[in-house]
């Protein structure tokens, strides 16, 4: 499977992604996979012209990228393309500080919901996923280039994982932050 090409997201992009209904469609291709915009119409209840209008949007800020592969004559099929943002940049900028609050705010209900929903259906899944799943919180005492390098690693693991298209869609959350007020 092809890897997904990762790039900074600057303040057009940005301000461009965090429309709900853009937000959510690329929450589905990340979580689900290639789609069409008929797809992911039906996934939260909308018209094709509405999710091909976003997703176009999304695409001509290189937040989701075409899979011609997949297509039939006119379909177009999209998978989410990866990218990174430096939220603190953006929220200290007036031009882009709702945005960046926006997706924060977005980021964190989509953890909390993919928890929450985890917790639920875990009652009912096999035991072997339920050994292999890891909930697992350390609080260690580190210093800057220490947890930067550690946010390196733990990337560079996760790259290593290419898609197996015979396995499960899994979710990894990985946040790494000081607690309290670092010292400058």
């Amino acid at each position: 499977m092809e890897r997904k090409t990762v790039r900074e997201m600057d303040a057009q992009s940005l301000k461009a992604f965090t429309h709900p209904v853009r937000m959510r469609l690329y929450e589905l291709l990340e979580e689900y996979g290639a789609a069409t915009a008929t797809m992911l119409a039906e996934r939260i209840d909308e018209n094709t012209g509405v999710t091909s209008y976003h997703l176009r949007q999304l695409a001509k800020h290189g937040l989701i990228v075409e899979v011609p592969e997949k297509a039939r004559g006119k379909e177009r099929w999209w998978r989410a393309a990866g990218f990174s943002t430096d939220t603190d940049k953006f929220r200290k900028d007036p031009d882009t500080a709702e945005a960046a609050e926006v997706l924060m705010a977005g980021l964190v209900r989509q953890r909390h919901g993919e928890l929450n929903r985890w917790v639920e259906e875990s009652r009912n899944s096999p035991r072997e996923w339920i050994d292999a799943a890891t909930h697992t919180r350390r609080s260690l005492r580190l210093r800057r280039e220490h947890l930067a390098e550690l946010g390196r690693r733990v990337s560079e693991l996760l790259d290593s994982y290419a898609d197996d298209e015979g396995g499960e869609r899994v979710v990894i959350h990985f946040d790494a932050f000081p607690l309290g007020q670092p010292e400058r």
